[in-house]
């Protein structure tokens, strides 16, 4: 094999990387988490890209005090961004997977 052959194969595969990569965030950018918080009481909806699309309060919850709802919302968005971060490396991770690179060496796409 010459380096010619060489360089193209890397081309190639650097392309298939990017390819993978933009289809791969365009999928996280429509896929959705759900979390909640207070058994319920807070609901958040968020994008794997960490877009939040919607944020639901229990009506019993708005007659607490203002620190235990901002608690609760807080705890819910904490657990809807782990969520997303979570399915967003499964899916870079298999986004890079099938290109032959090395151990390690696919954490750098």
């Amino acid at each position: 094999m010459n380096i010619n052959m060489l360089m193209q194969q890397a081309q190639r595969m650097q392309k298939d990387v990017e390819t993978n990569m933009k289809k791969a965030k365009e999928e996280l950018a429509q896929t959705e988490v759900h979390a909640e918080a207070g058994g319920g009481l807070v609901k958040v909806t968020m994008t794997c890209r960490n877009v939040v699309k919607r944020i639901e309060i229990s009506p019993e919850l708005l007659q607490d005090d203002a620190d235990m709802i901002e608690d609760l919302i807080a705890a819910a968005m904490n657990d809807a961004a782990r969520q997303a971060e979570t399915i967003s490396e499964e899916k870079m991770k298999s986004a890079n997977s099938g290109m032959g690179l090395p151990p390690g060496l696919s954490g750098l796409f």
